[in-house]
């Protein structure tokens, strides 16, 4: 990921979380996700089954702010971002995510808050997960 041809963050096995902070967040929110992030049992094991977690397999997070997924599409042809939570609140509430992640033991790249960001990723796999707390 990069801003302005500045290097932020890389990582190699684990997940690009692109997180949507919505306006009735709050700070056990954020906890109670990176805690579900951490935990959440996506890689694939032995048998072939997603049965191993960040954790498990050593993986890092390279988390995104992204207000935008909180688009409101229901009604003309423009989205609304009024679900979204304001700027203020969102940045604190994407670095609790992030501390709470890392303090689980998960390492954690982030990209800058508010910017416009490159980001490439190699999806290995068919998932791609809407996780909520």
């Amino acid at each position: 990921m990069s801003v302005e041809g500045e290097d932020l963050g890389r990582i190699g096995t684990g997940l690009v979380v692109l997180l949507g902070v919505h306006r009735s967040d709050r700070e056990e929110t954020a906890a109670k996700l990176a805690g579900k992030v951490a935990r959440l049992r996506v890689f694939e094991g032995r048998e072939g089954r997603m049965d191993r977690s960040l954790l498990d397999v050593g993986g890092a997070a390279l988390c995104i702010s992204q207000f935008t997924l909180y688009g409101d599409t229901r009604r003309g042809l423009r989205p609304s971002f009024t679900d979204a939570a304001e700027g203020a609140l969102a940045e604190r509430l994407y670095r609790e995510f992030c501390d709470q992640l890392g303090a689980h033991g998960v390492p954690v790249e982030t990209g800058r808050f508010a910017a416009m960001m490159s980001v490439s990723l190699v999806n290995e796999g068919p998932v791609t997960l809407l996780v909520e707390a």
